[in-house]
């Protein structure tokens, strides 16, 4: 119902976390790893795993806070975002009356009547500001990744070392914590890794404090050591605050998670694989046998799921960059006749079109991805099927992304949709992806 990089939706496992070809996951040993390292074919310049400082920044309430700053008459009063039949995120005069996110339209309106609803099915201007984000977050320093459309991670390592040098080099008064303390742990000031957290927790401040006099937006942050802790604490105290993990209690916080799920890089499936082992909490997965989860999930899977039920994860911040694919997608009622499919299929590429269009790149690979219609299977009946977008179609998307949706809905329809075997039964979902770009400016937006 949204885009892949959409706020809300479930969740599942975490790219970011997934053990590479070269990562090393699975071998890397949780103490020091100098110098640079290679994941996923990028170099990343990577130092001590437990020195690294880590921001998480997670937007409050992200669609609903961009149509405030749309619509300022909007604040202050009940406001969900809808999609279809649901409520996809609100704001907190929502949330205080009883709305939450992904509840229906119905329902909401019975706990709210007063509930002021905006149709959220367009999602650019949420795109929009999202990017604006990630591109004020690297003025304070490359190493920024994106996380869906309202999250970011940021590797402020080198930023907190050049501000402590600064600091004793000034000889300026104690460094104090901006924010909250995950579980009131005092800080020791004279324990380097307390100082640098703290120097850290500074700078997420500024940060955030940055992303709302510029942006309009406010958010949470968790600082700590690596990437999943850093998620993890950040959402401790909500909404428009921050906290920091010290070393000592990340056993604590893992073990406040009470569901498998909890844990980012375990999503459903991989938690019901978990549960037929007959694993349910965070203590029965640290306590199995490395031996039993290979057999289930495999040697990298393993290792790396049972080093993040202790909170350890030596995944670097890898920069985002442009996105590799562009996608868009929709739920629908079934659909059982070819006008049907042509409809819907129209819809979502003209709005892809435009994308790309805007995007200034060429797409050369259209992927469809549908799901079959299914009384007893209703989620996971998806499949994909690709081909080529002919050189003579290409060159047409400098001429605007009206002109290019029926030739390429024609290619997707001959060349993918009868793999289906559509003639039994059409999808109820279809997905498009337009992807292995090369770079080029086409000749509209020359």
């Amino acid at each position: 119902m949204e885009d892949s990089e959409g706020e809300e939706g479930e969740e599942t496992e975490a790219e970011w976390l997934l053990p590479g070809p070269s990562s090393g996951l699975q071998r890397d040993p949780p103490g020091a790893v100098e110098g640079v390292s290679r994941y996923h074919g990028q170099t990343v310049p990577k130092g001590n795993a437990w020195k690294r400082i880590i921001v998480h920044l997670d937007l409050d309430c992200f669609y609903a806070q961009v149509e405030m700053i749309c619509n300022p008459e909007l604040r202050s009063k009940p406001l969900g975002v809808q999609q279809k039949y649901l409520v996809v995120t609100c704001n907190y005069e929502a949330r205080n009356l009883g709305v939450k996110k992904l509840m229906g339209v119905k329902e909401a309106k019975e706990k709210c009547p007063d509930l002021i609803l905006v149709n959220g099915e367009d999602l650019t201007k949420y795109r929009e500001f999202s990017y604006r984000v990630t591109e004020l977050l690297k003025t304070f320093t490359p190493l920024v990744e994106r996380l869906g459309f309202d999250e970011n991670f940021v590797d402020i390592t080198e930023l907190v070392e050049r501000r402590l040098t600064e600091w004793k080099k000034a000889s300026l008064p104690n460094i104090s914590v901006s924010g909250h303390v995950y579980n009131n742990q005092t800080v020791d000031f004279h324990d380097p890794m307390h100082r640098s957290l703290a120097m850290g927790s500074q700078i997420a401040e500024e940060m955030r404090g940055a992303m709302c006099s510029r942006l309009g937006l406010t958010g949470c942050a968790g600082v700590a050591t690596n990437k999943v802790l850093s998620k993890l604490v950040s959402g401790t105290f909500k909404p428009n605050q921050q906290t920091i993990l010290l070393p000592e209690n990340r056993q604590n916080l893992m073990a406040s998670l009470n569901h498998l799920r909890k844990i980012p890089g375990i999503g459903f499936k991989t938690a019901k694989r978990l549960l037929n082992l007959g694993l349910c909490t965070v203590q029965d997965l640290q306590d199995c046998s490395v031996e039993i989860l290979e057999k289930e999930l495999g040697i990298p899977a393993a290792h790396l799921i049972q080093k993040l039920s202790w909170g350890e994860d030596h995944s670097p911040v890898i920069p985002s960059g442009a996105p590799q694919s562009l996608s868009d997608e929709d739920s629908f009622k079934k659909c059982s006749s070819e006008p049907e499919v042509k409809k819907k299929i129209e819809e979502l590429l003209t709005n892809l079109l435009d994308r790309l269009y805007k995007d200034g790149r060429k797409a050369h690979t259209i992927r469809l991805t549908i799901r079959q219609y299914s009384a007893t299977n209703k989620w996971f009946n998806r499949e994909s099927r690709q081909c080529p977008v002919p050189s003579h179609l290409v060159k047409r998307i400098g001429s605007g992304p009206t002109s290019f949706v029926q030739g390429v809905y024609s290619i997707l329809f001959e060349s993918v949709v009868t793999f289906f075997k559509l003639q039994q039964s059409f999808s109820h979902n279809r997905r498009q992806k337009l992807r292995k770009y090369k770079d080029g400016t086409s000749r509209g937006r020359q």
